[in-house]
């Protein structure tokens, strides 16, 4: 019998198992760097959890953008449902008399540079329609208002507003009823507002309206906006998932001592990023989640939302929370291919290879290409956003690619020193790459910001127009409706006596006709008839010596056709019909034989008034039908809150009185809707590259820490650390500033270009430029406090 045969020997081995391969195996690989993340001690969890600050603040701006369209939805159908609704006929066209129809007026009106919105309403009937928001339609003398107007009335600094508005208190405006939290509004009831008084009868509310198309010059600016304002989070996003790669690439090394492979290497440290970016985006949903809890408190630049409107889409969630994990993985397994993980050390890019420039400039060319063969952008052509995104964040991310590439050829030419400055170069030359994905961020940030600037700079005049005011001779404009006995004197004499007033041009204004009979076809002559004192008149047409009393005929200047019209009205000893039309008996009146024929002056809106001008003796200005009392008003601007007190003084005298500001210029307010909306989205933009810029800073001088220790333990001074450290970050931050500037200057050239417009100032960068260097400085002085704990000698230790 041989050994085989026996009963008691031993069984064969087993087979062993077959390693998995194909898309088993990287599962198997990830899962271990998830293990190896989530079990690597504090080290490790320091590690991931700074990787999983860093992609969590990204992810976070990134579902507060893919909130945007919901966002701008509700905040439209709440201003929509607030509209009064339209009536057959027109938008000036009444509703009729019911139980529910309210009479109202717009009796809007401004404080401290900030718009408060409000009505005068007096109800027709005993069930009045009320606005969304409102419970309770305010009787006469009560108003509801906003909790922000509330808030702002209570407080101090709401006091002379609170005078402007000596309504009482009755209910607040539900969220319903506003467009966003920070709004003032409010609703006043009043049981004197008639038809005569300017007050406009409607039946309900809720005008969905038609809207006007966005210009292209505008679709192209907003397309800018928003490439500018994401294509840094993305960068951010990928320099996150790369923290701590020199402590994870030496416990790789260890891996591959016991048998690893390069690729399966490679996939654990893929998975490694992978449990760090899953984390972020866990962080970023927390960051979101907490942040819109209190973002109804937050206003920037008078901009504000409700909570309930920051609703990310979901199609946007999904790509946000797919896209972040997989651009992880894509972004190590592409890290790592410049780096030799062997069994006994790592080796980071061989000293006679450098970074190549080949495969990095082709990029920001190819986007500028794009934007040049994408074709002229006019009215007539519907704009094509995909070329135009495309070829910016082409140039964008080209520049980010350029960016080591650059730092690397210039710190490889840097030597000598002090030694602060020698320390800083030698660390840049041995390994730049981290120094120079931590500027990436703010270099791509400046630049697009520089193109945007060149853009808004270059279509900005489109968007602007001369208005012809005068602001030199008057600040203010007021308009009243409301016609009493006394109105224009006493429209004068109070304005003159406001705090802060130099001088008044006040007068009331109707409209005179040339009496006798006229058949449908007729055209009955008609002139303006204005009534002031002397000073007034003054201003509004050359008349030379004036008493109360006198009257005068004003032609206008150099218009031959229009001077016989005035005359055909107004003939000198004959009468004229005033009022006429306006609902009430029109009135009749002699024009003086002895009215003197002047010529008629711009007045300080820019506007010249001609016809029948009459003193104050001459025409009792409380008996004209159909009058409107107006006046433009010169202050002091050296007196505090001059203009508060204008509008204090006009509301006394009509609530429903409107008060403009005079200015030369003025600005279409789509374009600067879109500008606000550049504001808050940059102000955004730069406190995410501030928190990920500390974030990145941290991480680095925590893979320096033993560094340190050991340099300090040798004697070296900590100060001369600290100013290596600035010396370290200030070097790729001056070639990364050198690089936007180059890059959005080009950017912006090839997108004024393709607008058909013609650049307006090359030196535009300067404020960027100095605000990214402002920021970094900022983020630097901030990260020294943890560089003096790191330099102690427990730094020495290790697990």
């Amino acid at each position: 019998m041989t050994l085989l045969d026996r009963k008691d020997a031993p069984a064969a081995a087993p087979p062993e198992p077959t390693p998995p391969t194909g898309v088993a195996a990287w599962f198997r690989d990830l899962g271990l760097g998830i293990r190896f993340a989530s079990g690597g001690g504090r080290e490790g969890w320091t590690r991931t959890l700074l990787t999983a600050v860093g992609v969590g603040l990204g992810v976070a701006l990134l579902l507060t953008a893919a909130s945007a369209p919901h966002l701008l939805q509700e905040r439209s159908a709440r201003s929509e449902a607030r509209a009064e609704s339209t009536v057959p006929g027109g938008p000036d066209a009444q509703a009729e008399k019911t139980d529910a129809s309210v009479l109202r007026i717009n009796s809007e009106t401004e404080y401290r540079s900030r718009t408060v919105e409000g009505w005068l309403m007096r109800a027709d009937g005993t069930h009045p329609v009320v606005p969304p928001g409102v419970a309770r339609f305010p009787g006469a003398g009560e108003m509801v208002v906003s909790p922000a107007l509330k808030e702002l009335l209570g407080s101090s600094e709401g006091g002379l507003l609170k005078e402007r508005l000596p309504y009482r208190i009755t209910g607040t405006i539900a969220d319903s009823g506003l467009v966003s939290p920070g709004d003032l509004v409010y609703y006043a009831g009043s049981d004197t507002l008639t038809p005569a008084d300017g007050g406009h009868r409607i039946a309900g509310y809720g005008d969905p309206g038609q809207g006007e198309e966005m210009p292209p010059v505008l679709v192209v600016l907003i397309i800018m906006i928003c490439v500018v304002l994401l294509v840094p989070v993305a960068i951010f996003i990928a320099t996150a998932v790369r923290f701590g790669g020199d402590r994870r690439d030496r416990r790789l090394a260890a891996l591959r001592l016991v048998g690893t492979d390069i690729r399966m290497t490679r996939r654990i440290a893929a998975g490694e990023a992978l449990f760090g970016a899953l984390l972020g985006v866990l962080t970023g949903a927390v960051l979101f989640l907490v942040g819109r809890r209190f973002v109804g408190h937050i206003e920037v630049w008078n901009v504000s939302v409700f909570p309930s409107d920051l609703v990310p889409d979901p199609a946007l969630t999904a790509l946000v929370v797919v896209s972040v994990p997989v651009a992880a993985v894509l972004v190590t397994l592409v890290a790592m291919r410049s780096v030799v993980i062997e069994p006994l050390g790592v080796v980071r890019g061989g000293g006679n290879r450098g970074r190549r420039l080949w495969w990095r400039l082709p990029m920001p060319v190819a986007g500028l290409a794009v934007l040049g063969l994408t074709g002229k952008v006019d009215e007539f052509t519907p704009v094509d956003p995909y070329p135009i995104a495309g070829g910016a964040v082409l140039v964008l991310v080209g520049l980010a690619l350029l960016l080591p590439w650059l730092v690397e050829a210039c710190v490889n030419r840097l030597h000598g020193g002090p030694v602060p400055w020698q320390l800083a170069t030698r660390r840049l030359q041995l390994s730049s790459g981290a120094a120079s994905r931590a500027v990436s961020g703010i270099t791509v940030a400046v630049a697009g910001a520089v193109a945007l600037q060149m853009l808004f700079a270059a279509v900005g005049d489109e968007f602007s127009r001369v208005t012809g005011q005068d602001p030199s001779r008057a600040q203010f404009y007021t308009y009243s409706e409301k016609v009493e006995p006394g109105a224009a004197t006493r429209t004068i004499e109070e304005f003159k006596a406001t705090k802060g007033v130099d001088a008044v041009i006040g007068k009331v204004e109707t409209y005179a006709t040339r009496p006798g009979k006229y058949t449908k076809s007729d055209v009955q002559p008609t002139t303006s008839l204005i009534v002031g004192d002397c000073a007034t008149l003054r201003e509004l047409a050359r008349i030379g010596s004036c008493t109360d009393g006198d009257t005068f005929v004003a032609h206008p200047r150099n218009d031959k056709e229009m001077s016989d019209w005035v005359d055909a009205t107004a003939r000198k000893g004959k009468e004229v019909l005033i009022g006429s039309g306006y609902g009430q008996k029109p009135m009749r009146w002699t024009l003086p034989a002895g009215s003197r024929t002047v010529q008629a002056r711009h007045d300080p809106l820019g506007e010249d008034s001609w016809g029948i001008m009459a003193t104050i003796g001459a025409l009792d200005p409380s008996k004209l039908p159909g009058a409107t009392t107006q006046a433009q008003i010169r202050v002091d601007e050296s007196v505090e809150d001059a203009a508060e007190y204008v509008r204090n003084t006009a509301a006394r005298i009509d609530p429903a009185m409107r008060v403009a500001s005079l200015t030369s210029k003025t600005r279409d307010e789509k374009y600067a809707s879109v500008q606000r909306g550049l504001q808050v989205g940059a102000t955004a933009t730069l406190l995410l590259i501030a928190a990920s810029m500390l974030v990145s800073q941290l991480e680095q001088l925590r893979e320096r820490k033993r560094l340190l220790s050991v340099l300090v333990a040798f004697g070296t001074r900590r100060s001369t650390l600290a100013w290596s450290v600035l010396w370290q970050t200030a070097v790729p931050v001056v070639i990364g500033l050198t690089v936007a500037v180059a890059g959005g200057l080009g950017l912006g050239a090839a997108l004024i270009t393709m607008l058909d417009k013609k650049i307006t100032d090359w030196w535009l960068f300067l404020p960027m430029t100095g605000a990214g260097a402002a920021l970094i400085l900022l983020v630097t002085l901030v990260s020294l406090p943890s560089l003096w704990r790191l330099m102690r000698p427990e730094g020495l230790r290790t697990e």
